[in-house]
């Protein structure tokens, strides 16, 4: 099973809106065959695995683990439980039950409505903090929700005045390009009007191999230049600009309106305004910060960070990064 979490990490970020699975199959203590789940429309882990196994023959007597139950439904591909019984798989260890109500354990019941051997829970905490983005939209009906910004050695995550419209680096080259790795694992990432007003970002992956995230924008007045960056064709832009956005429980309804537009996890990046909004509402499932060593005197004061013990401290040449996990 844990080999079946290190093949479903190769999925992340290319995925959406599938979860990430791995699976493996055993014949007399060896791996036979083994596969992981690419991309939505393409086949899951349980097809590739077995198409994987060069003597089919050897599926009777094997076992097949996978970190989620096979799926028993008709979707872009066929039901991987149906599968699972032609070729006569006598074995299937899953480590949890898929939380989307289309399988939500008819999977299961189906592979043991045809006799066959099934254990369900092995490492599934593990198999759960995998797909912690899959659940948290179907379980929470909203996205998963992760905050990152970079701020000064004084507290600011921006200067009170520049001379070009674009950003001011606090953070040095590496944890860019570790920005823009996270990009490429999360399905959308959002920033509100001020931060395109006054950066212009791309709000893409150029400085690592991977898909730009959808961009998502808050614009309630209409401020945003139609020839700002975020209109580029690297990837898709959705603007926010209804009222009822930016009313009360603002935080609230924007993940409201992601999940109504299928988003299964955001990375927002700013800017302080749009951050503190989703920290004051309580509603975010991680905070990545970066703390540089250079000093502005004066500027955007940096978000508050509530009492929250860091889960992660890690230093990337001179700058400390800071995550935090939601209680």
């Amino acid at each position: 099973m844990a080999r079946c979490i290190e093949l479903a990490k190769n999925g992340l970020g290319t995925t959406y809106p599938n979860p990430l699975v791995g699976a493996v199959i055993v014949c007399d203590g060896k791996i036979i065959g083994e596969g992981w789940h690419r991309k939505s429309g393409e086949p899951h882990a349980e097809v590739l695995a077995i198409r994987s196994v060069k003597n089919p023959n050897l599926l009777a007597k094997s076992t097949i683990y996978v970190s989620l139950e096979p799926c028993s439904h008709f979707g872009k591909t066929p039901p991987c439980a149906d599968l699972i019984l032609e070729h006569n798989i006598p074995e299937i260890v899953i480590g949890t039950v898929d939380p989307n109500v289309k399988v939500a354990g008819k999977g299961i019941a189906k592979l043991e409505a045809a006799g066959r051997k099934v254990t369900v829970g092995v490492l599934e905490n593990d198999c759960n903090d995998l797909n912690k983005r899959f659940f948290t939209f179907h379980q929470k009906k909203r996205p998963y929700i992760i905050l990152k910004w970079a701020q000064s050695a004084d507290g600011f995550v921006a200067p009170l005045q520049k001379n070009e419209r674009k950003p001011v680096w606090i953070t040095n080259e590496f944890s860019r390009q570790l920005v823009h790795k996270w990009r490429a694992e999360e399905q959308a990432i959002l920033v509100g009007t001020q931060t395109v007003v006054a950066d212009n970002p791309t709000l893409d992956v150029r400085d690592w191999t991977g898909e730009n995230p959808t961009r998502i924008v808050l614009d309630q007045n209409n401020r945003i230049s139609k020839e700002s960056h975020i209109f580029g064709n690297q990837s898709k832009t959705l603007v926010y600009s209804e009222p009822e956005n930016f009313n009360d429980n603002v935080a609230l309804a924007l993940a409201g309106r992601l999940y109504q537009d299928g988003i299964q996890s955001v990375i927002i990046e700013g800017g302080t305004r749009t951050l503190e909004t989703f920290l004051l509402e309580n509603l975010w499932d991680e905070a990545r910060i970066f703390k540089g060593t250079n000093q502005f005197g004066n500027g955007v004061p940096a978000p508050e960070m509530p009492q929250a013990v860091a889960h992660r401290k890690m230093v990337l040449q001179d700058e400390l990064l800071i995550f935090y996990n939601h209680d």
